[in-house]
């Protein structure tokens, strides 16, 4: 099923609303971060009466930039790489 998108309508306060929103946004990964992080630290699995949260270990490939250009050299890497536009919203305070 297809989530149904939110239309906002701009106005004078939709930068204060979206500061506010990252914001609680901020403080509530913060929150979750440190219950990660204690959940680590034990090595357990926790359960509460509606989720549980279970301690994981997982393997992962990543890419070491550094060894293939020290390697390969900076011109062989940049031949794999290109540029793209990025556009984003910078919120900052007053």
């Amino acid at each position: 099923m297809a989530k149904a998108k939110l239309v906002v309508e701009l106005n004078e306060g939709s930068a204060d609303r979206l500061g506010v929103l990252l914001a609680q946004i901020k403080d509530l990964t913060d929150q979750a971060d440190a219950i990660k992080d204690a959940i680590k630290l034990s090595g357990a699995s926790i359960e509460g009466s509606l989720f549980m949260a279970s301690f994981v270990d997982s393997d992962r490939k990543v890419f070491d930039k550094e060894f293939f250009v020290e390697q390969n050299g900076a011109d062989v890497y940049d031949g794999y790489t290109k540029n793209i536009v990025v556009r984003s919203v910078r919120v900052t305070s007053r």
